[in-house]
């Protein structure tokens, strides 16, 4: 077998266990979209191109509140990672898969003992890294930055909308809450992220629930609490 077969083979016996999911109720797509601009609209403002699903604590039934939160954002990326890949092979393109088949994935590919699965272990950026690698050969770039209003950061992310228009998986050594990045605003106050938060517990009806308690939402950069973050820039045009 060759080594792309080697990999096409790898990456169906990592998505086998992966099922089709029905969820109690309809998860919001591109939630973000949605959220005003800051600086009334002032500025350039680039986004995440393609749809994805909101994942947040207890979507799918498990109640994950306080320890999903990597879980979650993964899930959200994934689900853009699926849709941006749908059309010429969308028949070979694997469902969501759920914290429990994340899990399996993680102990399959070596880097968790079993006793993983089933666990509340966190899971960080690196872990996000290694499913979505698993899951579509899809490199991801990860990279440690001392505080994102560095102007070289914010260089950084905002030349990754300019060129892939993808998200980010983010979590950072004090503050330890998962989310996800889906556009940067450069604007006459400053730059804003936009940020997709998966710590929502409940069932939302409207989006403007999620917007009202913040966890979609534009975020200045000098409000982020200081400290390194992890980045996890995913390479999917």
């Amino acid at each position: 077998m060759t080594a792309t077969g080697e990999a096409c083979e790898s990456n169906k016996l990592n998505c086998a266990d992966i099922v089709a999911k029905s969820y109690e109720y309809a998860l919001f797509d591109d939630i973000h979209l949605a959220l005003p601009q800051p600086d009334d609209g002032q500025g350039e403002t680039f986004y995440t191109r393609g749809q994805f699903k909101y994942f947040h604590y207890g979507c799918d039934g498990t109640n994950d509140a306080g320890w999903g939160c990597g879980y979650r954002t993964l899930q959200t990326a994934i689900s853009w990672i699926i849709n941006k890949r749908s059309g010429n092979e969308a028949e070979h393109q694997p469902y969501v898969p759920s914290i429990l088949e994340i899990q399996r994935m993680l102990v399959n590919i070596g880097d968790k003992p079993k006793r993983f699965i089933g666990s509340r272990d966190w899971i960080g950026t690196l872990e996000e890294c290694y499913v979505i690698d698993a899951m579509f050969e899809l490199p991801c770039k990860i990279v440690n930055v001392p505080q994102l209003n560095d102007e070289q950061v914010i260089a950084q992310i905002s030349s990754y909308f300019k060129e892939y228009a993808g998200f980010i998986a983010m979590g950072g050594l004090s503050d330890t809450a998962s989310k996800g990045i889906a556009g940067i605003k450069l604007g006459t106050t400053g730059v804003y992220l936009l940020i997709v938060d998966p710590h929502y517990t409940g069932v939302p009806s409207e989006r403007q629930q999620v917007f009202d308690q913040s966890y979609v939402r534009w975020m200045h950069v000098k409000e982020f609490p200081a400290g390194a973050y992890n980045l996890c820039f995913i390479l999917q045009k």
